[in-house]
């Protein structure tokens, strides 16, 4: 009899102000993942709100890992509220969500995992940017 091993489906989900650099963001996940001492080719894919599809660091930093990069609605990321580290009244204010990272990394880890997500890193700030590290097993 064999064992099924699953592996779990690690998200990065991230948040920025309008033109962060991405050494910005790639600086957040580097030091992210080397504390937490994940590897980068354990990350299946990148999340943010959709306001974000254009955001050149974003899609340069996807660009640069070839991961996917997932965009949600901040209808779709409301329902993750009560599962927040932290609710920023600012990013409610320009986004309609408390959260942008945490419920992005949740939206995606739950999606492509078909399972219920919990957040591995909760949100880290960093200088213009947010991230947050979900899985669903």
């Amino acid at each position: 009899m064999t064992e099924v091993s699953t592996v779990p489906t690690l998200v990065v989900g991230l948040g920025c102000q309008r033109g962060c650099p991405v050494s910005t963001l790639r600086a957040l996940l580097d030091q992210a993942l080397q504390a937490h001492r994940i590897e980068l080719h354990d990350i299946k894919a990148l999340a943010s709100i959709d306001l974000k599809r254009d955001e050149p660091a974003l899609i340069e930093l996807a660009t640069q890992l070839a991961l996917p990069l997932m965009f949600f609605s901040s209808e779709q990321l409301a329902g993750y509220q009560p599962y927040l580290s932290h609710h920023s009244q600012i990013a409610f204010e320009r986004t309609g969500c408390y959260g942008v990272a945490e419920s992005a990394a949740l939206a995606l880890a739950e999606q492509l995992g078909h399972a219920p997500a919990k957040l591995l890193i909760r949100r880290q700030k960093y200088a213009q940017a947010t991230l947050a590290l979900a899985c669903a097993a």
